[in-house]
């Protein structure tokens, strides 16, 4: 499952060097050197979770923090900060961090942080839905590709969230024309195939690799490519 992770960090090497470690541990992640272009990212890419400077050219993490959270964002957010006062980690969690980093820190503790916020998240959030690259947010009807924003029709949204809540099972024909279409459905049941179709390319509009396969006799099922 591949988390996408936007790190905001202006010193070059440190930026460099979380986004070598989180790209080794398998997560997707982007980073921007200052905090307007960290806001921005963070408005457009709908990451799952921002590791955030708090201090930064243009606007502090802080600010982007409050900002965010004024919004109703509720991505998990963690701060890093040469600041080690109370009064500092108190004003960080009350503009809406999630978690606290001092710098310097191990990697292990940062990787660490990241894996909770991403598990506490994820228990918190039932409406998304995720596979390999592949997310789906059942609130906001937005499905992402790694970082690409993908339209679907309703029923092409269905399908695919259909598909989403049973990875790696094989759906039958019936199953899938009774869930996604409904027991009254008395079109062509040729319509899952037309469908199917339209899902493929979307989702593979950038050569990416295939998750919806056919299951030849029986249906489909969703699971990466061997």
């Amino acid at each position: 499952m591949a988390f996408h992770i936007l790190v905001v960090e202006d010193e070059a090497k440190l930026a460099k060097f979380i986004e070598l470690e989180l790209k080794y541990e398998g997560y997707n992640v982007s980073v921007a050197s200052d905090g307007f272009a960290g806001l921005a990212a963070a408005r457009e890419s709908h990451p799952d979770l921002i590791v955030l400077d708090w201090m930064l050219p243009g606007i502090s993490g802080l600010e982007i923090c409050r900002r965010l959270r004024t919004t109703g964002d509720k991505v998990p957010i963690i701060l890093l900060t040469a600041k080690d006062e109370i009064s500092d980690r108190v004003a960080g969690l009350d503009a809406g961090a999630d978690d606290y980093v001092v710098k310097p820190f191990s990697v292990e503790e940062l990787l660490a942080r990241v894996r909770a916020q991403l598990r506490r998240n994820q228990e918190e959030n039932p409406d998304r839905l995720e596979f390999a690259d592949l997310s789906l947010n059942r609130t906001t009807r937005e499905v992402y590709r790694g970082d690409r924003l993908i339209e679907l029709t309703a029923k092409e949204f269905d399908l695919l969230e259909y598909l989403l809540a049973h990875p790696r099972q094989v759906l039958t024909r019936d199953q899938i024309l009774e869930k996604v279409w409904g027991y009254d459905f008395m079109g062509d049941s040729n319509i899952i195939e037309v469908y199917v179709r339209y899902l493929r390319l979307k989702l593979e509009a950038n050569n990416e690799s295939r998750l919806v396969h056919t299951v030849r006799g029986v249906g489909y099922v969703l699971r990466e490519s061997q």
